[in-house]
This record gives C-alpha cells, structure tokens and sequence, in this order.
C-alpha cells in the first residue's frame, strides 16, 4: 500500500520539474546580469533596471519551498538519517568537488595575472588565498544555496515532530521577518547569502503544502489565470516600489530576496506555477529532473572563467550600456551559460564521472 502511495504521489508532483526548470533559468539569469556593475542617473533606467532582475526574484523562496515538498515526499521512503546519507553522497561531495574546481581555476587566473604584468605585490599567501577564496565561494556564489539548504533541512530533522505545526511555521516566519528588517538597519550583514537561519520557513512551508496538498489543489483550480495574473502584476510592481524605496534611503541590498515585497511575489509566483502545472516541453527538452543540479554546480564557473574570455574581444564597457542594451547583454549571458552548462551536464551523464552532478551510477 505503501510502494501503491508513493506511486501515486509522484503522478501527482510532475509539476515539480516545471517549476525546477524555470527557477534555474531564472537563478542563471540572475546571476548573468550585467546590471550589478551599472548604475544609471535617469529614473526611468532605474525603475527598468529593477524590474529586470525583480522578475526572476521569485526563484530562490520557490527552490527552497519544492525542496521542502520533496523532503516531506521523502520521508516516506528514507528515515532522517538515511535521507541524510544520500545528501552527502548525492550533494555535498558533488558541490564540494566543484567549490575545489572553481578555486583551482581562480589561482590559476591569479597566477597568469601575475606573469603577465610581473607586478610588486606578487603572490598572495597560500593560505590567506584559500581561506579567503573558501569564504567567497561559500558565502557570495550561487555555491551558498547547498550549505543554507542543509542547514535548514537539519533544522527541521531537530525539530520534526513540529513539522506540521502552524506555530512552528509562524516563529520561522518572524526569524525571516527579521533578516528582512534588517536591509533597513543594518544590525548585521545584510547579504541574503548570509541569511543562515531565513529560509526555514520556506523550506517548512513546502512540508506543509505537501502535507496539504489536497486542499491546495481545490484552491488552485478555484482561481483563475486572469486572478492569479493580476495579483502577481500587482505584486511585481510592490516589489519593484520598494526596492527603488531602499535605494533611495542609501541602503545598498537593492535585490535583497528577503524583502517582505519580494516574500509575498515570491510565493504569489510559487502558486502561479502550481497553476500552470507540469510543462511537458520543458520536462521533455530540458529534462530538469536530470540536469538541473549540474546546471546549478557548472554556471558560476562559466559565467567567472569563461564568458568574460568571450566578451572580453567584444571590448563592452559595462558604464556605457544603455538599460536595454544591459538586458540584451544579459539575456544572451543566460544562453550562453544555460546552454554551455547543459551540454556539459549532458556529456557528463555519459560518463562515469557523473557522480560529479549528483546523478547516481545505474
């Protein structure tokens, strides 16, 4: 009976896969903006500008929600420690290995800079590099995501028999709160990377709508396009309002995730994607379920060490870029890096190196 549920259950969540495929577009995209090194006088060059990357803003809360729906799904196959187990194996060592590429080809760009200009600092301390380099990829790459998931996955194993409690939700709720109080007074580091302890609800939340998952679907089919449309337009510009409000008081985190606006777009898109459900195309072409954790591992490789080789003949300077010209640059930045990381990813299922992207030996 069992086995029968289970089944059953996995009929049910194609829509997963939708919703992976677009949040990793959007994650990509995010992270292949040209805009973080723009900065325009006119008004309506910024209120463009934030609405380009506030579009995509949506993905990060929605990766760790299905991540919560699927551990929830989980536990019905693996005890806690057994699930643990297969992370580490199927996650944690992939992620690792890739941190260690990522660093290696930094201190080879650091070692080129330094015999082709020969400057006087020279070198940097062996140590001081890696530790500083080990901080960065941790803490200021897309690389942030495995570390904060874990995290919050532990949380909630401490915690498990609260999983379906409301309460448990709602003190989460308010720690989350709190990092999105914090853009607006700095009483720590505002960066949402840094965000340890933000994201549980989110992840709570996912356990929660898949324990539920009925009734949300009665609500979903009792709401249409047109509503859940209009409701995420009006979202999209609230979030758009306040992140020109937080550049306007002088605070720099712009596109922090945490922003309340940003949580609410965020899961007003999460329900919008329920809505419109497994996309068959995407599944088929893009196969998410296969792909998309190497595509997450591969990019910020990409887009560090080798899109800048291939702009870097086109001689673009970024200050010069007019708004639409900064989201063509980027769209294309996204093709690049999404497409290069799939094949790559393609490749590598082929081999016996695909332990590398989290896919398991057959």
């Amino acid at each position: 009976m069992q086995e029968t549920e289970i089944i059953s259950n996995k009929k049910n969540f194609d829509f997963v896969d939708t919703i992976r495929c677009i949040s990793m577009i959007g994650i990509v995209f995010e992270h292949s903006s040209v805009f973080w090194g723009i900065q325009y006088d006119q008004l309506s060059s910024t209120v463009i500008e934030i609405a380009a990357m506030q579009f995509f803003k949506f993905v990060t809360i929605a990766f760790f929600i299905i991540g919560g729906f699927l551990i929830n799904y989980k536990f019905t196959e693996y005890s806690p420690v057994q699930y643990l187990k297969n992370r580490i194996s199927n996650t944690i060592l992939p992620w690792a290995f890739w941190i260690v590429i990522l660093i290696c080809l930094d201190a080879i760009n650091v070692l080129i800079i330094y015999l082709r200009h020969k400057n006087g600092d020279g070198l940097p301390n062996f140590w001081n590099f890696l530790g500083e380099e080990l901080y960065h990829t941790i803490f200021f790459t897309s690389f942030w995501f495995v570390l904060n998931f874990l995290i919050c996955i532990s949380v909630l194993l401490v915690f498990k028999k609260y999983l379906y409690n409301l309460w448990f939700g709602v003190f989460w709720g308010c720690v989350s709160l709190v990092y999105s109080l914090n853009i607006y007074h700095n009483w720590f580091a505002t960066q949402h990377t840094l965000a340890l302890f933000g994201y549980i609800v989110y992840l709570w939340l996912g356990v929660y709508m898949n324990k539920h998952y009925d009734k949300i679907q009665v609500f979903i089919k009792n709401i249409s396009f047109t509503q859940l449309i209009s409701l995420n337009v009006l979202l999209f510009s609230m979030a758009i309002a306040e992140a020109l409000q937080i550049a306007n008081i002088g605070m720099g985190d712009w596109y922090n995730t945490l922003r309340v606006t940003n949580i609410i777009y965020s899961l007003g898109m999460f329900l919008l994607l329920l809505k419109l459900g497994n996309v068959e195309w995407l599944s088929k072409n893009l196969q998410p379920r296969n792909t998309t954790f190497g595509i997450y591992l591969l990019h910020t490789i990409i887009l560090v060490h080798v899109i800048p080789e291939l702009l870097r003949h086109f001689h673009i300077k970024l200050q010069t870029l007019g708004v639409v010209e900064a989201i063509l640059l980027s769209l294309a930045k996204l093709v690049v890096a999404y497409g290069l990381s799939f094949f790559l990813v393609k490749l590598i299922m082929k081999t016996n190196f695909k332990w590398s992207i989290g896919v398991k030996s057959s």
